[in-house]
């Protein structure tokens, strides 16, 4: 069957045909349908008088029907009643607010209504409902005028409980203070689906479908469906390389262990050991305890031993307090009390000096999670924290500070190539310098190519860069250009560096398996393959 419309008048036929019906149709029933559409469609582009005449069939196959479009309005008056909508809504959607109406235009009609329809609904009236009644026509240019009618059948609503589903035991205060859902808040679907999203950036629990509502006469439920994930890590490298002094082949290595959520409190506790090719051992621990009390501040403790061969020892011990601003930012505030002590009977040459310094310092972090990336699922970190204190040695006490920022992110340029970008740096303000007080750096998690911690500083800067192509959700190629520049004003070096290699990562059944081969060598040197690193490591969640 062959639908033909036609309008008034050529132009008019023009309108029809611009709307592109369809005009094949296998039945009668679908034909009627297309043109009761078409009709439908000319009301909203403001042909309210349109006047369709009856179908009429011109032989077996084709039929033909007439729409008289006559006027076209293109806007209308829309008068409202303060106590019903708020004029703030209304300038969202209109350039012409007045005291009891507003003007827009007669196409945008539909978009506006459920516009201020979902305000309404913000406020705590889910079921409201506008419509536009007393429509007529005023003075003699046929302005088109209609009022605003709002109806809402009950007293706003708020929520008056929250039901967990999957995972009984998901923490309470995550709900308060992370998603900042409670009782007695006003009801909005739209901001709770909103805000349950933000699960996702937590790496013990996801959503499993969207919240759902039960309303009874006097009651709103919020139903939030969850699951607990898998969020324990086991973390470990080893890497070898050939000793420039010795050539022989040294071997280093770490185990990272980090728990997570497993007393259903949100608690992380995490157990580091390192000990690398240059005679350094590292013991490290921290716990964080987020909303003690079933409040909006959380605490961090931290304990680290390090130990450099017979030179030294140094202990740091930290406690500070957290405020989670939301799923993405969190502010820190606490203490950092250090103690050095010298492990040499007598000093030759190296300022090494018995010390102890306390810091009091504040930080701010940012954090962004993809979970659907099995390969990498934090998509965008930046942390800095900036200390002020003293320290004191051999019957002196000198003011310093400290400043410290790590950053990066992933550029995704589709769905297989992305380019991976870090900004590492860190700064030691003092007069004078003790040897072990210096920072450390060097290695898989700062500039590759070079030995585990083998660079001392008390300023330095890095940039570690990736191409990443992924073969499919479990393997990844990258190449790797890291540079970097630092300070050591005791030896009065300034010097920079730079390391080129490529790896590779294979998400395996026990986990994450990376391969880091780099070479790095300082601005006024060549490149020797002795000086190539390898590094192993491999991430098992549980």
């Amino acid at each position: 069957m062959v639908l033909k419309i036609d309008g008034g008048n050529e132009l008019e036929n023009q309108t029809i045909d611009s709307l592109n019906y369809t005009k094949i149709h296998n039945d009668l029933k679908s034909l009627k349908t297309e043109v009761d559409s078409v009709q439908n469609t000319l009301y909203k582009l403001g042909y309210i008088e349109n006047e369709r005449k009856e179908i009429k069939k011109i032989n077996d196959s084709s039929f033909y029907s007439q729409i008289l479009l006559k006027q076209k309005f293109k806007t209308i008056y829309i008068y409202y009643k303060k106590k019903d909508v708020d004029a703030s809504i209304l300038k969202h959607v209109s350039g012409r607010v007045f005291d009891n109406y507003f003007e827009i235009k007669f196409t945008e009609v539909e978009s506006t209504l459920n516009y201020i329809n979902s305000k309404i609904s913000e406020k705590g009236y889910p079921f409201s409902k506008l419509k536009l009644s007393n429509i007529s026509f005023k003075g003699s240019d046929k302005i088109l005028v209609a009022e605003l009618l709002v109806e809402s059948f009950e007293e706003k609503r708020s929520i008056n409980d929250i039901v967990i589903k999957g995972y009984e035991k998901f923490p309470q205060s995550y709900v308060k203070h992370y998603l900042k859902i409670k009782p007695s808040q006003i009801f909005d679907l739209n901001k709770i689906r909103n805000k349950t999203e933000q699960l996702n950036n937590l790496n013990f629990a996801s959503e499993l479908k969207s919240p759902e509502v039960l309303f009874s006469k006097d009651s709103t439920t919020l139903y939030l469906y969850l699951e607990k994930t898998q969020s324990n890590t086991f973390d470990g490298f080893l890497g070898f390389g050939t000793n420039e002094e010795t050539n022989k082949l040294e071997f280093d290595g770490y185990l990272n262990l980090n728990l997570t959520n497993n007393l259903n409190f949100g608690e992380s506790f995490r157990l580091l050991y390192k000990s690398d090719e240059n005679d350094q051992k590292t013991f490290e621990t921290d716990i964080s305890l987020p909303y003690l009390f079933k409040s909006p501040v959380g605490i961090d403790l931290l304990l680290r031993i390090f130990k450099r061969d017979s030179s030294f020892t140094t202990t740091n011990q930290s406690a500070k307090i957290h405020y989670q601003i939301n799923a993405k930012h969190k502010l820190y505030g606490g203490i950092i009390a250090t103690e050095s002590n010298s492990l040499l009977k007598e000093n030759f040459s190296a300022p090494i000096n018995d010390y102890k310094t306390q810091y009091l310092t504040i930080g701010y972090q940012f954090l962004k999670l993809q979970p659907n990336n099995l390969l990498f699922p934090i998509k965008s970190k930046f942390y800095f924290e900036t200390g002020f204190g003293n320290r004191k040695s051999s019957n002196t006490k000198e003011n310093q500070s400290q400043y410290s920022m790590d950053a990066f992110n992933i550029f995704s340029l589709n769905t297989r190539n992305s380019i991976y970008i870090r900004l590492n740096a860190s700064s030691l303000v003092s007069n004078t310098f003790l040897e072990n007080e210096l920072m450390r750096f060097g290695g898989i998690n700062s500039i590759r190519g070079f030995e585990e911690n083998s660079l001392f500083s008390n300023l330095y800067g890095l940039i570690n860069t990736e191409y990443r192509y992924q073969l499919n959700n479990y393997i990844y190629v990258n190449s790797i250009i890291d540079a970097a520049y630092f300070e050591n004003k005791i030896a009065d070096i300034k010097e920079k560096l730079f390391s080129y290699g490529f790896g590779f990562g294979v998400l395996t059944k026990s986990g994450l398996f990376k391969f880091n081969y780099a070479n790095g060598k300082n601005e006024n040197s060549k490149f020797k393959f002795s000086n190539s690193k390898i590094h192993l490591s491999l991430t098992t969640n549980f």
